[in-house]
């Protein structure tokens, strides 16, 4: 068990392609957060959860934290995720990838690197919602997070505010980038991303495949 790196999940998207919330839906009765944090459990001493409705989540027994930097996308996850770790290291995992495995989250939490952040790259993409964050990468957050709207909380009705990248904070920091699909454990569906009903039963015929 890891004790010196602690796990964050983070559930602040709105779902608006799945039409409800996404981390509620279920699989053989559990729902998808859920089985989420079984994976992780087993693995970390400490495991928090971001959201802004922690409220919601109560149910699974996780210390929860709001952004401090609201409504600028999981960027403000991983800023709130570091600032109320007390491990130097957070490994980030989006609730919605419940097909992640043991093998890639012991691997990038294990890889020696002085590099800020630790991630891959899988199915032709940075895959910046599965990594190891350091905190030695929240004075750059604050800078993309600061630099689009510093009053985000007082924002007036209707505003719509642009969402900072997590993708300028892996370009700015120089992140160690793993090619994942070089690894001998390596499966596409991995990091596959559930957004859409249709993928969402995907996820839920693996899992049903997997005897999960």
């Amino acid at each position: 068990m890891y004790n010196d790196i602690t796990a964050a999940i983070l559930s602040g998207g709105k779902s608006t392609r799945m039409g409800e919330n996404k981390s509620f839906l279920k699989i053989g009765g559990r729902t998808v957060i859920e089985r989420v944090g079984e994976l992780l459990e087993p693995m970390f001493g400490k495991i928090i959860l971001i959201t802004n409705e922690p409220g919601e989540y109560s149910f699974l027994n996780v210390e929860a934290f709001r952004d401090i930097y609201p409504f600028k996308g999981p960027l403000s996850g991983i800023h709130s995720a570091l600032r109320n770790s007390k491990t130097d290291r957070c490994f980030i995992i989006s609730c919605d990838i419940p097909l992640m495995k043991r093998e890639m989250i012991d691997y990038l939490v294990n890889y020696k690197t002085d590099k800020k952040i630790t991630i891959a790259r899988a199915g032709g993409f940075i895959q910046q919602l599965c990594g190891v964050y350091h905190k030695g990468s929240i004075t750059e957050a604050e800078r993309i997070l600061l630099a689009v709207n510093p009053a985000a909380e007082v924002r007036a009705p209707g505003q719509r505010e642009r969402r900072c990248s997590v993708l300028e904070l892996v370009d700015r920091t120089g992140a160690e980038i793993i090619n994942a699909e070089d690894l001998p454990f390596y499966t596409d569906e991995m990091y596959f991303n559930m957004n859409r009903k249709e993928e969402f039963e995907y996820v839920k015929s693996r899992l049903q495949i997997q005897g999960g």
